[in-house]
C-alpha cells in the first residue's frame, strides 16, 4: 500500500496522572482491531506499559510509540507519562506529533500536570482535542469541569486560534466516547476526531534530501540500538548512508553538568557531523515494529545502524545536511549522590558493584533519560533529575538489575539568575477529606509553604494550592500520608525560580543506631523499642553506624542491637518466647530517601535497603559533630 502523508495522523496523548490515557490508548488498540479475537492483548489492561514498575507503581514512566489503522488512515500514537517527575519524557516526544488529545477527570477537572503538558503542547503549536473521561464517576461535575478548561486555555493560549477546540466525552474504561454525554457504545468518534481535527504533518515530502529528529532510543540484542523519530522532510531509505548532525557541546570541566540534552551548546550553529548508513528501517504497527524499505516525512520510524545518534540529534541526506532545532528542556530541580557502596557489609548481595560498573550503567541511561544530567562528585556521581520519583525510579531500576551502591539525601539544584542565588518553587495542589485540613495546614504551615488559594470540591474534599520551595517539599509526601491516613492526594509542577532566602532544614528526631556489628536479636530489640521505633527485625545482620530506628528524641542514640540474654540456671532459651516485640516500620525506597539527612546514607542492594550514618565509628561521629 503507497501511504500519503495526508493519510497519517501523529497524536500524543497527554493528561495528568491517573485521568485515564493510557487506558484510552487500550480502547483504541482494540476497536482498531490491530490484535486478533483471540490474542492476548484483547483481555488486558494498560497495554501500554511495559515496565514491572509501571504496573506496579500504577503510572506511566517512560513515553511508547505505537501505530493503528482507521477508515485507510494511519494513526502513529504517543502515550506519554501523567506526573510531572517524567516531563522530559513528555518535552521529547511532543516533537513527534501535530496534535493532542488532552484528557481531563471529569471529577478532579484540570490539574497541575493538565497545565503542563497543555503548556507545552500550545508552545509547540499543536491542535488540542479535548476528551473529559470518566463521566460515569457519581461526583463527575462536567459543566464545572468544561468552564475550569476554558480558563485554562485563556490562561495558556499563545494564539487566537487556540482558544477554539472539540470536546468530546467518554468512559476508556468501557471503551465508550461520544460528541455528547450520551454516549456512543465505541470510540468510532474519537478516531474521526483524530482525523478530522488533527492535522496531516506539516512536512516537506518533496524534498531531495531527508531530514529525521532523533526523538527516542531502544534497542534489542538483535540488532542493536533503535533512533526513533519523525521525518520532517524527503524519504528514508534501507541501506542509505547518512549524517548525524549534532550541536557541539562546551567541553566539560569538572563542575560541568553532563546529559544528553542538546540544549547545552556552544552556539546555534556549531555542529560535529559524523557519517553512517541505515542498516534496518522500520515503521510500527500495533505493539510491534514491521521493517519497510523506505518511509516517507511525516512519518514515525524507528532505524538502525546509526548507533552514534542520541536525542536531539538530526538524522539526514545528501551533500549538504542540515539540522533540526533541537529539544529544549526544563532544568533539573533536585539532585542525589549515588556511588559504590561502602558499607561493611558490601558485596554480598549485588551482581555489579564496583564505581565503573555505576558509571557505564548512568552513562546509559543518560542516552534515553534525557533529563536526567551527571556530574562527578568524590567516589560516585552527582545525579540530578526532576523529582524525587524521578530518581528514585532510576535507584529502583539499577537495584533490580544487580547493582549494589549508596544513595545520599536528595538536594536542590540551584541557578545563578542574574547574578542572584535562586532556588526552584513549585505549585502544589491538595486535596484532602474535612478532616484533615487542619494537620496539611500545620504541616505546610511548618515548611513556609504560601497559600494561593482554598476551595470546597462538589465531592467535599478540600483543595489546597500552595507555592512552596522544592527544598520544603522533600518528605512532605511521606508526612502527609501519615497525617491524613493515606487518603490524601498530592501532586506539583515547576512555577518558577525565586532567590534563596533561607535554607529549609528537615525537623526530625534523632536515628538509633547500633553500636556494634553482629546479628540483631529479640533480647536486644525487646529493650531498644522502648526509645522509639525500630526499622529492623530479629536475626538481621548490622554493623556498627547503621541506622536501626527512629528515636523519641531530638538527639542521635547509640544502642546495641545484638546483645544476648546471659544464660544461667533460672534464665534460658525457653524463656525467649515471653518476649513480644512490636511489629517494625519497613520503609520504602522513596520513604529511605526522604528519612535521609545530610551526615546519613542509604545502601540500596537487590535484596536490602540499609539506613547508615556516613561516618560508622560512633566516637568520629561526636568528633566531628562538635567541631560542625
Amino acid at each position: 500500500m503507497t501511504l500519503d502523508k495526508n493519510k497519517i495522523r501523529n497524536v500524543a496523548i497527554i493528561a495528568h496522572v491517573d485521568h485515564g490515557k493510557t487506558t484510552l490508548v487500550d480502547g483504541l488498540l482494540k476497536q482498531s482491531h490491530t490484535f486478533r479475537d483471540n490474542q492476548a492483548e484483547m483481555s488486558q489492561t494498560l497495554i501500554m506499559d511495559s515496565m514491572d514498575q509501571e504496573h506496579e507503581r500504577g503510572i506511566t514512566i517512560t513515553a511508547k510509540q505505537t501505530c493503528v489503522y482507521y477508515d485507510g488512515y494511519k494513526i502513529n500514537i504517543i502515550d506519554t507519562p501523567g506526573h510531572a517527575d517524567f516531563s522530559g519524557e513528555v518535552e521529547r516526544t511532543l516533537n513527534m506529533a501535530d496534535g493532542v488529545l488532552l484528557i481531563v477527570d471529569a471529577q478532579e477537572g484540570p490539574m497541575p500536570q493538565t497545565k503542563f503538558v497543555l503548556k507545552k503542547a500550545l508552545e509547540l503549536n499543536l491542535k488540542p482535542v479535548v476528551v473529559i473521561n470518566k463521566i460515569d464517576k457519581p461526583a463527575a461535575r462536567i459543566d464545572e469541569v468544561l468552564s475550569e478548561i476554558e480558563s485554562l486555555f485563556l490562561e495558556l493560549a499563545t494564539d487566537e486560534s487556540q482558544l477554539f477546540y472539540p470536546v468530546y466525552y467518554a468512559i476508556a474504561r468501557e471503551g465508550k466516547a461520544g460528541k455528547t454525554t450520551d454516549l456512543d457504545d465505541d470510540l468510532h468518534v474519537i478516531f474521526e476526531s483524530i482525523i478530522n481535527d488533527i492535522p496531516a504533518p506539516t512536512v516537506d515530502s518533496d524534498a531531495e534530501s531527508a531530514q529525521l529528529l532523533v526523538a527516542a532510543l531502544a534497542g534489542d540484542n538483535y540488532l542493536g540500538k533503535y533512533c526513533i523519530g519523525k521525518i520532517f522532510s524527503g524519504k528514508l531509505k534501507k541501506g542509505q548512508s547518512v549524517s548525524i548532525l549534532r550541536k557541539t557541546v562546551n567541553a566539560l570541566s569538572s563542575g560541568a553538568l553532563r546529559g544528553a540534552s542538546p540544549s547545552l551548546t556552544s552556539s546555534d550553529d556549531a555542529f560535529t557531523v559524523l557519517h553512517s548508513k541505515i542498516d534496518n528501517l522500520f515503521v510500527y504497527k500495533g505493539l510491534s515494529k514491521e521493517e519497510v524499505p523506505e518511509a516517507i516525512a511525516g512519518d514515525i520510524v524507528a532505524v538502525t545502524g546509526v548507533s552514534e545518534a542520541n536525542i536531539g540529534d538530526t538524522i539526514a541526506t545528501g551533500d549538504n545536511p542540515e539540522a533540526l532545532p533541537g529539544i529544549t528542556l526544563e532544568a533539573p530541580t533536585l539532585s542525589i549522590y549515588i556511588g559504590p557502596n561502602t558499607s561493611p557489609l558490601k558485596g554480598r548481595e549485588g551482581e555489579f558493584t564496583t564505581s565503573r560498573q555505576i558509571a557505564e550503567r548512568l552513562e546509559r541511561e543518560l542516552e534515553t533519560n534525557i533529563a536526567l544530567k551527571l556530574q562527578p562528585d568524590g567516589l560516585g556521581y552527582k545525579v540530578s533529575g526532576r523529582g524525587e520519583l524521578h530518581l528514585s525510579v532510576l535507584i529502583e531500576t539499577m537495584r533490580r538489575e544487580g547493582y549494589e551502591l549508596e544513595a545520599g539525601r536528595p538536594e536542590v539544584v540551584y541557578q545563578e539568575i542574574d547574578g542572584v542565588k535562586s532556588e526552584p518553587f513549585e505549585e502544589l495542589t491538595i486535596e484532602v477529606s474535612s478532616e484533615f485540613v487542619g494537620a496539611v495546614s500545620q504541616e505546610l504551615g511548618i515548611r513556609k509553604a504560601e497559600l494561593k488559594s482554598q476551595e470546597i470540591t462538589t465531592s467535599g474534599t478540600t483543595r489546597f494550592v500552595y507555592e512552596i520551595s522544592t527544598a520544603a517539599l522533600i518528605g512532605l509526601r511521606n508526612n502527609l500520608l501519615t497525617d491524613t491516613k493515606g487518603t490524601v492526594i498530592m501532586s506539583s509542577i515547576p512555577s518558577g525560580y525565586r532567590p534563596v532566602e533561607g535554607r529549609y532544614k528537615p525537623e526530625r528526631n534523632g536515628a538509633l543506631t547500633s553500636f556494634e556489628s553482629g546479628v540483631s536479636t529479640a533480647y536486644a530489640l525487646d529493650n531498644a523499642q522502648a526509645r522509639g521505633i525500630l526499622f529492623i527485625p530479629p536475626g538481621v545482620d548490622v554493623y556498627q553506624g547503621m541506622i536501626v530506628g527512629l528515636s523519641n528524641k531530638k538527639e542521635d542514640i547509640d544502642i546495641n542491637v545484638c546483645r544476648e540474654k546471659q544464660l544461667t540456671n533460672m534464665r534460658t532459651h525457653a524463656s525467649d518466647g515471653a518476649i513480644q516485640l512490636t511489629p517494625y516500620t519497613q520503609l520504602s525506597l522513596e520513604q529511605c530517601l526522604d528519612f535521609l539527612l545530610d551526615d546519613e546514607l542509604l545502601e540500596v542492594t537487590p535484596k536490602s535497603l540499609r539506613l547508615r550514618k556516613r561516618q560508622l565509628d560512633p566516637i568520629k561521629r561526636k568528633r566531628e559533630s562538635r567541631a560542625n
